[in-house]
């Protein structure tokens, strides 16, 4: 047994096989941060803490003449969401139901892959992590409230970080307004997507549900590491005649290793963050 516990949940083989399924698919489409990041782990539960490398220096000698340092870590996070299942629900699975109610992991499942993202893009401080978006020294450029000029502000972007040294390949994560407006607008018949990937881009455009305006950063390396303990996972927590509550959880701490690798464009109407 492990800290999941797992083992004794109510809950038939057939049955995990289904909620990790759908805990993995709605996990896979909505988390955009760790697409353009560096991934370092997953290194388990026991994982507590990234050595930055830094010391502290403590003013008051254990002895006289003798300095001593604090050595600097970055601890993990842990996030933890419930979720709760009927058990006749579940049960079917096994019967060879096609239509079950799985909802609630869906749910659950897009909840925390927010949660991360916000913490990459926005910081999450009360962790100790300062978000991409936050560490920008780019002053903020404005989105276009025209579709067609959106091509402008991604290239106006793109030669921001050129100029600082901040070499591509370049990606872009669009929140879920831009995003849709991108998928769908074109300029004189041709899909303004295409023109996106063609002329600004050569990394990958992601939906990113947690922010609001568009960023684009470099993903070259080296820049920007998530750090990921125990990986997104369902585990067991309860269960009575009629239910099972469930979760999913993670541990992870993020770092910005070249805060200049990033800019972030605001949406119209909008201040910088």
């Amino acid at each position: 047994m492990d800290l999941l516990k797992r083992e004794l949940a109510p809950v038939l083989p057939e049955a995990w096989t289904e909620i990790d399924g759908e805990a993995s698919r709605v996990l896979n489409l909505n988390l955009a941060g760790r697409k353009l990041v560096d991934f370092d782990g997953p290194h388990g539960w026991k994982a507590a803490a990234v050595n930055t490398g830094r010391l502290e220096l403590l003013e008051e000698e254990p002895e006289p003449g003798v300095r001593a340092a604090i050595r600097e870590v970055q601890p993990l996070v842990e996030l933890r969401i419930p979720l709760v299942l009927q058990t006749m629900e579940i049960d079917s699975i096994a019967r060879g139901a096609r239509s079950v109610d799985l909802e609630p992991v869906i749910n659950a499942a897009e909840a925390i892959a927010r949660a991360e993202d916000k913490a990459i893009f926005g910081g999450y401080p009360r962790a100790n992590i300062t978000g991409i978006i936050q560490a920008s020294p780019h002053a903020p450029l404005p989105l276009p409230t025209e579709p067609t000029e959106l091509i402008r502000a991604f290239v106006a972007a793109r030669e921001q970080l050129r100029e600082a040294g901040i070499n591509g390949p370049y990606a872009l994560a669009l929140s879920a307004e831009y995003y849709k407006l991108v998928s769908q607008a074109s300029e004189d018949g041709y899909p303004l997507r295409k023109r996106i990937d063609q002329q600004v881009i050569d990394g990958p455009l992601v939906r990113a549900s947690a922010i609001e305006g568009a960023v684009l950063l470099s993903i070259r390396g080296g820049d920007f590491e998530l750090t990921v303990g125990q990986d997104l996972s369902v585990g067991y927590a309860y269960h009575d005649k009629h239910t099972v509550e469930l979760y999913i959880t993670e541990s992870f701490t993020f770092r910005i290793l070249e805060p200049a690798a990033a800019i972030y464009l605001t949406p119209a109407g909008t201040g910088a963050a």
